[in-house]
Formats: structure tokens, C-alpha cells, sequence
């Protein structure tokens, strides 16, 4: 309950009306000041908030109408009287129009004016519930309108389309990710959607506006938008209910999976070369043991010892591949430990080139190298170092030519070291040298029958050269020569 004293203002040149109607108010439990004047009234009632003022209607200096006018201009919320003894019919309507609550004839006894005093203090108090209600839906409604505001924000700004439509099928509510998917220029609140969609995706709306029942449902379908899966989205659409559990429309959410698709494709051809290449030596093997093993085919010592030898190859073959999937598998999944420590590169080139003297020796190839002075010590895996040296300088060897020559420099430029193997070999055209870091992929041509090889080296050199933030540069002319250069910072770690 509120026990809060109540202001009045009395406004009258009458002395004794005055000050007894003080007296009067304050034995009721008011707060009364008085002003003898027009001028000293307007002066109170402005620069203090009253709740009730009673003014005098004929007053020698300001009439009690411009008192009235003045009060109700700063303070509207002070209820006001006219005490009056000459009230007329023009008089009440100008007072009313100029916010007069209402009249107090005069002469008037105690009882009246208090009567009439406690009804303005009730108006007031309506009037001050009906501002705090009015203030209090205000900053509802602003704050409705900022939380709609955020909420459009943060649609407008996520990857996914979304699209709101009635159950007639206008567009109540999209984003532009929603048209960018559905290669819809323009939209507008309002407009017939539903035609304008893909079929698969209208098919959907159509049965969910149809059936008897709101099922809490999300129908999902993957849809080709831009053929060879350029543009793959998945639509997702849910029924919007009423309160009442009747049907309003469909929300249909768009996201891209174009990436995923493409992981898929790429996974399931990765997938089907690695059963090709594992398929490949073991048919070979099992071919050879199938003819050592059938009793009826006669194999002499030195065919016998052939196949054997044949098997061995493949055998090897199969491992070198199950090893280099293995190392593929683990730098993808990031499960391969490193020991990083700090390497001289020229120990590993002198340790590489023992290991492939032989190979060299078989087709009479030449090797010549330049390393500069005092190189700096890098700081890396020392077996992923040594897997670059081996696959490059292996590939130097095969695709060589006999009787040819391997050119190998290593030097600093700013801050990085460069590893630069040349050689004579049979090159490359331009559309091998694109898909040369490709899993699997070996270049096949006359000058290429009878190499062998995983087609999975080079894609593990590249990866390795990428997981120290380096780069690798390939320069190849068809039946002259390669040369790939391994470019990598010298504070890798």
C-alpha cells in the first residue's frame, strides 16, 4: 500500500479560502503549499510535481485558464480543479480542453473539497499507473524489437540459407544465403515461393501441408544444383505450428555439403585405387604360385627359381605400398611421432647416395654435387628428411637415362635452403607435371613400361614438405630432364 503523502497546490487571492482550505487539507494527512497569486502559482506548479492543484478562476493579475494552460505544459500529470463562483458553459469546455480534471464551485464546504481532493488524488494515481504500464510496454515492444533485430542479424549472417514459407506457399521470412543457394535473384516478403523451388524440395512441402496431422518432423533430401557436384545442398524442412496445433507454414533450412561430397568422391576413388594397386601384385603372386603348384604343368629348375624371384619383386612391391599408405594414413590423422633435432643436410644426401650406389652402378649414372659452405643446421624429423633425399633421388635413378647424370645443389636463399636435384632423364609434358603429387599417379608411356613404383612417393614428399611450411617445384621438358626443388625454412620445427 501506498502511504506516501500527497502534494496540493491552492491558487487563490482569497486569504482566508485560502489558507482554511490549507488548514483543512492538512488535518487530513496532505502536503499543502498555496500561492496568492497567478504568477507565485504558475512559478510553484511548474518547478514542483503536484498531485493535485486547485486554482482559482478569476485572479487580478493571471487569470486562473493561463495559470491552468502553464501548469499542464510542463506537468500533465497534475490533476487540476477550476474553483470557480462564476462557471459557465464556455468556461467549462475551455478549462476541460485545457486539461481541467474538473470544477469546485464556490462557496464549497470541507466536505466537498476533500471529496473532490480525493478524487484527483485517485485520478492521479491512474494516471500515474497508466504511465508506468504505458513506459513498461514501450520497453517491451523496444526490447521485441531489438531481439528481432539481433535475431534477423544473426540469420542474415549464417552460412545456411533459410527460407520461411505460409501455408499457401508466400515467403514469410529468408535470408540471402537462401537465395544464393536457390539461385533466386530477387524475393520479397510476401511473394509465391513454392514454385520457384527445386521439385524435390516442393514435393516435401506439398506432403507436409497435406497431412491430417503436425508431425515435429524434419524431412531431409540431398539435391545436385549445379551438375557435376559443383553445388550439393541438403534441405531440411520442418512444419511451423499454430498454438493450436494446426499447421502455419514450413521452415526450410539450405546448407552446402558441396565440400562433403566432394571428401566422399575423393575417399571413395582413393578407395578404389588403393584395391587396384593391392589387387595388382597379388594376382601376380598367386598367379605364379597357382602354376608352381599345379601338378600338371611342368616347371623346370631355373623357370621355378624365375617366378620365385617374380613373387619376391611383387611381394616387395606390396609392402613398399602397405608402407606408404601407412605413412599417409598417419600424417593425415597427425599419429606419427616426430623426433625433431638438428640435421646436416649434407649427411643426409652422403647417407642417401650409399644406400642407391648400386642403383646408380646398374645404369652407369653420374652424380655431382654442390652444397654450400657453412650451411645452417635445420632443425626437423631426421627420417622424414631422409624420405625426401630417397624418393627424389630413387626417382632420379629410375626415370633416368642409362649412362646419365644427376645434378644436386644445396643452398640458402634468405631464409630459407633450397634442395635442387636435376636429371637427365625422359621429363615430362605439361599435363603430367599437374597431377605429379596426385596419390597413385605415375606417368605412363613407352619410355615409362617396366619402372615400378607405389605412385605414392612423391604425394608423401609433398606432404612432408607442406608439414614443415615449405614448397616444392617441379621444372620438367619432355625426353631431356627433371628438376624438383625443395625449398624449406631454416628455423623449421
Amino acid at each position: 500500500m501506498n502511504t506516501k503523502k500527497k502534494n496540493i497546490l491552492i491558487i487563490d487571492d482569497e486569504k482566508g479560502l485560502r489558507l482554511g482550505a490549507q488548514r483543512l487539507l492538512e488535518e487530513e494527512g496532505y502536503i499543502v503549499e498555496t500561492a496568492e497569486s497567478g504568477k507565485t502559482g504558475i512559478h510553484l506548479g511548474i518547478s514542483k510535481n503536484y498531485d493535485v492543484a486547485v486554482i482559482d478562476l478569476k485572479m487580478p493579475d493571471i487569470d486562473g485558464l493561463e495559470v491552468l494552460k502553464q501548469i499542464k505544459l510542463t506537468r500533465p500529470n497534475t490533476v487540476c480543479f477550476i474553483a470557480t463562483a462564476f462557471a459557465s458553459y464556455d468556461t467549462a469546455i475551455q478549462s476541460t480542453r485545457l486539461g481541467a480534471f474538473g470544477y469546485i464551485p464556490k462557496p464549497f464546504t470541507p466536505e466537498e473539497l476533500i471529496y473532490q481532493v480525493e478524487l484527483g488524488v485517485k485520478q492521479r494515481k491512474l494516471i500515474i499507473e497508466s504511465e508506468r504500464l504505458k513506459k513498461e510496454s514501450e520497453e517491451n515492444l523496444l526490447e521485441i524489437a531489438y531481439e528481432k533485430s539481433r535475431l534477423n542479424a544473426i540469420i542474415k549472417s549464417i552460412s545456411d540459407g533459410v527460407l520461411v514459407i505460409n501455408r499457401v506457399g508466400e515467403v514469410v521470412y529468408f535470408n540471402y544465403a537462401a537465395l544464393k543457394f536457390l539461385n533466386i535473384s530477387e524475393l520479397k516478403i510476401g511473394d509465391m515461393a513454392i514454385q520457384r523451388l527445386p521439385e524435390k524440395i516442393i514435393e516435401i512441402i506439398k506432403n507436409i501441408l497435406s497431412a491430417d496431422k503436425v508431425l515435429l518432423k524434419t524431412y531431409s533430401i540431398q539435391i545436385e544444383l549445379l551438375p557435376n557436384n559443383e553445388l550439393v545442398i541438403e534441405a531440411a524442412c520442418t512444419p511451423v505450428p499454430h498454438p493450436d496445433g494446426s499447421i502455419a507454414g514450413v521452415v526450410i533450412v539450405l546448407s552446402n555439403i558441396t565440400q562433403f561430397k566432394k571428401i566422399e568422391q575423393i575417399k571413395s576413388q582413393f578407395v578404389s585405387m588403393v584395391a587396384h594397386e593391392l589387387k595388382t601384385p597379388l594376382s601376380a603372386v598367386q598367379g605364379f604360385l597357382n602354376i608352381l603348384l599345379d601338378d600338371s604343368i611342368v616347371v623346370d629348375k631355373e623357370k621355378e627359381k624365375d617366378y620365385l624371384k617374380r613373387s619376391v619383386v611383387r611381394l616387395n612391391n606390396l609392402k613398399e605400398l602397405v608402407n606408404d599408405l601407412l605413412d599417409i594414413s598417419r600424417m593425415e590423422l597427425k599419429t606419427k611421432q616426430r623426433e625433431i633435432e638438428e640435421i646436416h643436410l649434407h649427411e643426409i644426401l652422403h647417407n642417401t647416395v650409399q644406400l642407391l650406389e648400386l642403383e646408380l652402378k646398374k645404369k652407369n649414372i653420374s652424380l655431382v654435387s654442390t652444397i654450400e659452405k657453412d650451411l645452417p643446421l635445420i632443425k626437423a624429423d631426421q627420417n622424414e628428411i631422409t624420405r625426401i633425399f630417397t624418393n627424389l633421388l630413387s626417382n632420379a635413378i629410375k626415370y633416368n637415362k642409362i649412362g646419365g647424370k644427376i645434378i644436386i645443389d644445396i643452398f640458402t636463399k634468405k631464409n630459407y635452403i633450397s634442395i635442387r636435384i636435376k636429371d637427365t632423364g625422359i621429363g615430362m609434358r605439361e599435363e603430367e607435371q599437374k597431377k605429379l603429387f596426385n596419390e597413385f599417379y605415375r606417368i605412363k608411356n613407352d619410355l615409362t613400361r617396366g619402372i615400378s613404383g607405389t605412385g605414392l612417393g612423391l604425394t608423401i614428399v609433398k606432404r612432408i614438405v607442406d608439414s614443415y611450411h615449405g614448397k616444392i617445384e617441379v621444372e620438367s621438358i619432355y625426353g631431356e630432364g627433371t628438376t624438383i626443388t625443395v625449398i624449406l625454412p631454416i628455423n623449421i620445427n
